[in-house]
């Protein structure tokens, strides 16, 4: 699908009209890039090279997960993922001073985007008629994988490889989206809860100190 747009109103009203499963890919792809672009900040890097932080954070999962289901990457058929971090980089820019608290801002972005895109990824998936156990590793790689790119540009640890509870709950949105199939409920509905699922596992992760075990080799 390739769209262009004259006007930035233009392409507003065109992402008005999309369904849901676009609306949660576009507001993940936001999210993803605000956080990633946050980080960035942070870390006295220059306006270039936040904004490609902010484009990897935010197509970096759906790429992965496109190249392994055979598909065309999905930002190559449309602009409107490169007008989202555009805009992405142009809200830290403009609004850098009430984006005060860098850490609590890239958990709020990055834990809206991570599950906003395990459903795009389930989603995409069983369209393409895969069973429902390679959906919920798509959603994972949809969901986790851009923070990977991310933190790896940065320098940093991936959250993914540290004990906090990241991957793992786009694993119990997976199995959330699951169940709910299973009990025949509205699909708009089960991509709604699926989302809140993983937004509520990493906040209820963080609240209450929820680790995974640290796997530990024999010093000797």
């Amino acid at each position: 699908m390739n769209v262009y747009y004259d006007t930035i109103p233009e392409f507003l009203e065109w992402l008005w009209q999309q369904d849901l499963t676009m609306s949660l890919d576009y507001l993940g792809t936001l999210a993803f890039a605000i956080s990633g672009i946050r980080l960035a900040s942070g870390m006295k890097i220059d306006w270039l090279g936040a904004y490609l932080i902010g484009v990897f954070t935010a197509v970096g999962g759906g790429t992965i997960r496109d190249l392994l289901l055979g598909l065309t990457p999905f930002w190559m058929e449309t602009p409107a993922y490169v007008i989202l971090t555009l805009l992405a980089f142009l809200i830290v820019v403009m609004f850098s001073k009430q984006l005060i608290r860098i850490n609590e801002q890239v958990f709020l972005f990055d834990t809206i985007g991570l599950g906003l895109f395990t459903v795009v990824g389930i989603e995409r998936t069983l369209v393409l008629g895969f069973p429902f156990w390679v959906a919920i590793i798509m959603g994972t790689i949809t969901g986790a994988f851009g923070g990977v790119l991310r933190d790896i540009s940065l320098s940093v640890i991936p959250l993914i490889f540290r004990k906090d509870i990241y991957a793992l709950a786009c694993v119990i949105g997976g199995l959330v989206y699951g169940a709910l199939m299973l009990l025949g409920l509205e699909s708009t509905l089960i991509q709604v809860i699926s989302v809140i699922a993983v937004v509520a596992t990493r906040f209820l992760a963080v609240r209450y100190n929820w680790k995974l075990p640290i796997l530990k080799g024999d010093d000797s």
